[in-house]
């Protein structure tokens, strides 16, 4: 892959496309893809998420001062979707 290849650098930021190995441990085995979505203020919208009942994972190895915050749902097909906020 060339650099750059998979790559769409709108004002907000880089929007990437790139495939996970297929013996990825990163999504469940039964899964192909995961759409992974930049928020801001990922607490407001994780209570609005949680208000609605939709299930939400965090885990604390997930974040990181370099890298942001994250949290992950689901789709009603299961196919998880990644909720990233990036470093202030």
């Amino acid at each position: 892959m060339a650099a750059g290849e998979y790559l769409w650098q709108p004002s907000a930021g880089p929007t990437v496309f790139a495939p996970f190995k297929a013996d990825t441990d990163y999504l469940a085995h039964d899964k192909q893809w995961m759409l992974n979505l930049r928020v801001t203020d990922l607490d407001e919208l994780l209570a609005k998420l949680r208000a609605a009942g939709i299930e939400i994972t965090t885990k604390a190895e997930w974040d990181s001062p370099e890298t942001g915050r994250f949290a992950r749902i689901h789709d009603p097909d299961g196919n998880p979707i990644e909720l990233w906020e990036p470093p202030a």
